[in-house]
């Protein structure tokens, strides 16, 4: 039989999961509520379909007085913060030669400086609350060449290296990782990977053979937050089915075919 503390090991806790509305951070946020938690999600506008277990605020988490309002006030209506999961980000596809400053600068605030505030703003809360974890959501970007996402990708490196040093700063008493997130099935799946045909191809060079689902990137995240992580900070782990082949492989057995 399954206890409750196995099945709710988060029970009681208070969690705020950026871009929690759709997609991934959806995924999270009713995972999250399922095992046991309070979930506050924002984003700019209300969604039309959000479950009833989850709370919405709205905020626009690139400007960062918002953002730690958003932050305090989670914590004054709840009463404790314990966790949050820096989800929101994403990046439209535009040349880095002809992209302008002002382009740059709001996907840098999106995928990393926003992070970086609200876990500034959570900073104070999970240390009153006696501890906490932090979790930033990266991307395979982070780790190989994204033309036309360069901004993104570096954005995205920057998650890996905040948590790294955010883990010292604010450790023991705060944990702070990140999940390096592969190609995920989610409701843009079409229009971010193809047709069929082309999903196909691209599962097809990623070693489990298959695009990600959102709820497996949901439990990685309920992982790192839960006591079962205990011993786990400055980690970032790799939710990817295993990577993509390198190409010069094929390249070198059609030579050699």
């Amino acid at each position: 039989m399954t206890d409750q503390n196995s099945a709710q090991p988060i029970k009681d806790k208070v969690a705020i999961v950026t871009g929690g509305t759709r997609g991934i951070g959806r995924a999270i946020a009713t995972r999250l509520s399922d095992a046991g938690a309070t979930v506050i999600v924002c984003g700019r506008s209300a969604p039309d379909d959000l479950p009833e277990s989850l709370h919405f605020v709205a905020c626009d988490i690139r400007d960062p007085e918002a953002a730690k309002t958003f932050v305090d006030g989670v914590a004054d209506r709840f009463g404790r913060l314990d966790i949050l999961i820096n989800n929101a980000g994403g990046s439209p596809e535009a040349e880095a030669a002809t992209a302008s400053p002002r382009f740059a600068e709001r996907v840098i605030a999106l995928n990393l400086l926003a992070p970086l505030n609200l876990s500034q703003a959570a900073y104070a809360h999970m240390q009153a609350a006696g501890g906490g974890a932090i979790v930033n959501i990266a991307s395979v970007s982070a780790l190989r060449p994204s033309p036309g996402t360069t901004a993104y990708a570096a954005a995205k490196a920057g998650l890996l290296a905040l948590g790294r040093s955010l883990a010292h700063e604010w450790g023991p008493a705060i944990r702070v990782n990140a999940i390096v997130v592969g190609y995920i099935e989610t409701e843009s799946t079409e229009a971010t990977y193809g047709n069929e045909a082309a999903q196909a191809a691209i599962a097809a060079n990623i070693g489990a053979q298959r695009l990600g689902r959102a709820s497996e990137i949901a439990e990685a995240a309920l992982f790192l937050v839960s006591p079962a992580a205990s011993y786990v900070t400055g980690a970032a782990l790799n939710v990817d089915g295993g990577g993509e082949r390198p190409p010069f492989l094929d390249i070198l057995k059609e030579q050699n075919s």
